[in-house]
């Protein structure tokens, strides 16, 4: 796990449809959340730095169409109308500058940049999040410690100016723009069009003879990097190219986060287990020396039986009994310090093996944890992968329908096909 602290931002597209769900679990509507790190006691600290008030995501974009501020004219039904961007750092680089009072002049400042790209009346909603809990932050730290982010909510909107056509009753106006209609348009505002140069500085040309851009998020990745720089906020760096964090889901991020922490444990633990086994097997050649000591030990009885006692009262002893004394008493004399030693070495590997078995049991604490929080994230996403396996095509239709697929650098090197003029309607507009 990378120690860096990275900006992090991601664009989801919404529909109408998909509004509320975003509503709920942004604004804190919902009962229960998917997220399993939600401290609902938290929640009053949430900051607003913009809110619909009393209307609902889908109320506050009607408002600005009925009030010709936006334009859907083009639009199918079903389309993008709102872009969710969310804006983060890791954890703790606002841990290490003050925790929430620096994260909210952090993102305070972002939801300015926000308001650069999208225009502050195109912003509905601006939530920092104070409330979802990071546990391997906290785990490490010994205190909880929380994942500050902000969720944006705006409607995407490009300037397009409409012309009078030939249809017009004045012949003079043909050509002339009639009016300039704020578009509402997902695939316009996020349109590639910053070139990717060579080395000489030319702009790159893929097989087709067509012009390659940079992805659209890639150069929003790098203004709001600058942008937050230059308004003095450091010590982070810019999100990795090609990164796939930036493009997880909230539950997504937390499933792969848990991987990285159920498997930091699972290698703590074994690496707990191989010293307690090592401990275990040096205490065991220890004890055998010991035994074979206290063998030694064991022949002081053979020692007071050694000789007879005479008629003058005095004790004799034969040269064999003399000789064996005599070794018996030089194994004793040379033992006596590796004994000693000895005991010291039980007593310590004694003492390790208490303190490891504490670590483990510790250890297999935090596994269990970690298990219980993995197999919950698992139980939450069972639908969806079930369903995956067994419709794999129906999942992707459904998703393809719900959430249209991303821009692939493929589909923008196919030849563009020709298109059939469409019917031209009163005013002569396409």
């Amino acid at each position: 796990m990378s120690d860096k602290n990275m900006s992090c931002i991601r664009v989801e597209k919404i529909t109408a449809a998909g509004a509320p769900k975003t509503e709920r679990h942004n604004e804190r509507k919902n009962e229960s959340y998917a997220n399993v790190n939600v401290d609902v006691d938290r929640i009053p600290l949430n900051v607003h730095f913009k809110s619909p008030d009393t209307m609902t995501y889908n109320e506050y974009f009607q408002k600005l169409l009925s009030e010709n501020k936006i334009s859907t004219r083009g639009q199918k039904e079903g389309a993008t109308i709102l872009n969710e961007v969310v804006i983060d750092v890791n954890t703790r680089y606002f841990e290490e500058h003050g925790g929430y009072e620096y994260a909210r002049q952090f993102y305070e400042e972002a939801y300015r940049f926000c308001c650069k790209v999208y225009g502050e009346d195109n912003i509905v909603s601006a939530v920092m999040h104070a409330d979802e809990i990071n546990k391997a932050v906290s785990d490490e730290l010994g205190k909880p410690v929380y994942h500050y982010h902000i969720h944006v909510v705006a409607i995407p909107t490009v300037q397009k100016e409409i012309r009078w056509t030939k249809r017009c009753k004045d012949p003079s106006l043909v050509g002339t723009v009639k009016e300039v209609i704020n578009q509402v348009s997902h695939s316009k505002k996020w349109k590639n069009t910053v070139p990717i140069l060579d080395e000489q500085g030319q702009q790159v040309i893929n097989k087709y003879g067509r012009p390659v851009f940079r992805k659209s998020y890639s150069v929003l990745q790098d203004q709001l990097f600058e942008h937050m720089r230059d308004a003095g906020f450091t010590d982070f760096e810019r999100g990795e190219l090609g990164s796939t964090a930036e493009h997880l889901s909230s539950l997504d991020y937390q499933i792969e986060q848990d991987k990285e922490r159920l498997s930091e444990v699972t290698g703590k633990l074994k690496e707990v287990r191989q010293e307690v086994n090592e401990a275990k097997t040096e205490l065991q050649k220890v004890s055998k020396k010991v035994e074979n000591r206290q063998k030694v030990s064991a022949t002081i009885h053979e020692i007071d039986a050694l000789g007879s006692k005479g008629i003058t009262g005095k004790y004799t002893i034969s040269k064999e009994e003399l000789d064996s004394l005599k070794s018996l008493a030089k194994e004793g004399v040379s033992s006596r310090a590796e004994i000693h030693d000895l005991k010291d070495s039980v007593s310590y590997y004694q003492r390790q093996a208490i303190d490891l078995a504490s670590r483990l049991s510790n250890v297999k604490e935090k596994l269990r944890e970690v298990t219980e929080k993995y197999e919950r994230l698992v139980e939450i996403t069972r639908p969806y992968l079930t369903a995956l396996q067994r419709f794999p095509e129906k999942v992707k239709e459904f998703f393809e329908k719900l959430i249209p697929q991303k821009e692939r650098a493929e589909e923008r090197e196919q030849p563009m096909p020709k298109r059939k003029p469409r019917a031209r309607d009163e005013w002569g507009e396409r």
